[in-house]
């Protein structure tokens, strides 16, 4: 190696490492060479568009999706000792998203421009042609088609071209296995299949989005400062950006008042929601976990197929079988009824606790008939005539007796003095204030002059129209 060619190659590497990043250019140290990855600057709105050969069955296959980015060209190259002055420096050219077709056409291009500048060093040219002029050179437009092809000899091979391209490859197979004789050894397709390569490219585009939105600078209109797109985070459907810290204090006021579903854009009347994997990223795991457990159970909630194992040490959701009021828990291998949720009781009617039975009587009174007619069904006319009085006695109760101040035994007075004794535990005491009086001398409460019942032993109270008058035991 000549010191003119040693000194040319050792002042490309040192300008291509300053010119591009880390990501773009990596020179190799046991060699004089390295590898370029190469990203094309796409138009806006580019799409592409997914078609599989008839004998696949792919879930993605007719959907067209926008693009802002394709995952890059790779260029591997070793410069040999007579580079610049004699030889070409030695390459391959890979891509996930060209056929073989449109490499060699590529890698004939890189030749020429090597005859043009013989003696020169030409990797920055190679580069900069690839990165700008790859699309034009091919005759690439939007929509992009990405389609499986298949050899005569059941091979498949995965080639991406635009509807409109010039050098397509896929025709028929004997088309595509003569041209194998002319693809250039250095172009290589690096794809597995057309799923694989789906995957690949949306999972790129969507990395190198995020670093782009990582190193602008965005407004939050919560805290109103700017801040690094790395410490903001967008909501999908709407792109509102607000900082992660405003968004974090928001999702965990609203996750620990149990609002799961009000996880959305701040903004005013924008509708979009947080996703999980978003709100994961800004709190912690605990309040992720609540989070996640009340999104799942209000989902259940919504199902009128799903219950709710009964026992209070379980509360595992349970499907239910149409037409069945059994359920048997999963977890505990409870079997309970879906419609008391106590334990299964066959073609029985449903018990009732006493509890219920107010809330049950209410139900029945502000129900339609079609609804009276089921809760008939349910629990018995009976059950249901049973809660009617009962309410109806303890209303009743309420409105014409008073509790025992000792035992709450309901009293009606009906007449005589103020001294009442309990019937349910002898206790004496006030109707009038509701005091307990001594077994010894109950009368000393109402001729006391100190006590607020003095010399009211015999007074009437008059509730409603009617006097209240207690039996004198006397």
């Amino acid at each position: 190696m000549s010191s003119e060619d040693k000194e040319a190659q050792e002042d490309e590497l040192l300008a291509l490492a300053s010119i591009y990043d880390e990501d773009e250019f990596k020179r190799v140290d046991s060699a004089q060479g390295g590898e370029t990855r190469i990203c094309l600057e796409l138009p806006q709105n580019f799409k592409i568009f997914v078609s599989g050969s008839p004998t696949e069955c792919l879930q993605n296959s007719g959907f067209e999706y926008t693009i802002c980015f394709l995952p890059p060209l790779v260029l591997n190259f070793e410069l040999p000792p007579d580079y610049p002055s004699v030889s070409p420096p030695v390459f391959t050219l890979s891509s996930k998203w060209l056929s073989r077709a449109q490499l060699t056409a590529l890698c004939k291009h890189l030749d020429n421009l090597w005859e043009e500048n013989r003696g020169c060093v030409v990797l920055f040219a190679w580069m900069q042609f690839l990165k700008e002029e790859t699309l034009a050179y091919l005759n690439i437009t939007s929509p992009y088609e990405l389609k499986m092809c298949h050899q005569e000899d059941g091979q498949s091979r995965t080639s991406l071209f635009p509807v409109n391209s010039e050098l397509d490859c896929c025709g028929a197979a004997g088309a595509a296995t003569a041209q194998e004789e002319i693809l250039d050894e250095r172009a290589v397709q690096d794809v597995e299949s057309l799923s694989s390569l789906i995957r690949e490219i949306l999972d790129f585009d969507q990395a190198q989005q995020k670093k782009c939105f990582n190193s602008k600078m965005f407004f939050c209109s919560i805290c109103f400062s700017e801040k690094l797109g790395s410490e903001c985070m967008y909501f999908m459907e709407c792109r509102h950006i607000y900082c992660k810290s405003c968004l974090k204090d928001y999702f965990e006021i609203q996750i620990r008042d149990g609002q799961v579903h009000c996880l959305s854009c701040p903004e005013p009347k924008c509708s979009s929601v947080a996703t999980p994997g978003q709100v994961k990223e800004l709190v912690g795991e605990e309040l992720f976990a609540r989070y996640d457990r009340l999104l799942l159970q209000s989902s259940l909630d919504l199902m009128t197929d799903v219950v709710y194992c009964p026992r209070p040490c379980c509360q595992t959701p349970v499907m239910q079988e149409p037409g069945c009021t059994m359920g048997i828990c999963s977890r505990c291998n409870y079997a309970f009824c879906t419609l008391c949720k106590m334990t299964y009781h066959g073609v029985s009617l449903c018990k009732i606790t006493a509890e219920k039975l107010m809330d049950l009587r209410n139900e029945y009174q502000e129900a339609d008939e079609a609804t009276k007619i089921f809760l008939e069904q349910r629990y018995g006319k009976r059950v249901i005539q049973k809660a009617l009085e009962e309410m109806e006695s303890r209303e009743w109760l309420e409105k014409n007796s008073k509790a025992c101040p000792c035992c709450g035994t309901p009293i009606e007075k009906l007449d005589g003095c103020n001294k009442m004794t309990c019937t349910g535990c002898s206790q004496h005491f006030c109707w009038l204030c509701m005091g307990s009086l001594s077994r010894v001398n109950p009368y000393k409460h109402f001729n006391d002059t100190s006590s607020p019942c003095f010399n009211r032993l015999f007074q009437a109270v008059n509730v409603d129209g009617d006097f209240w008058a207690a039996e004198d035991e006397d």
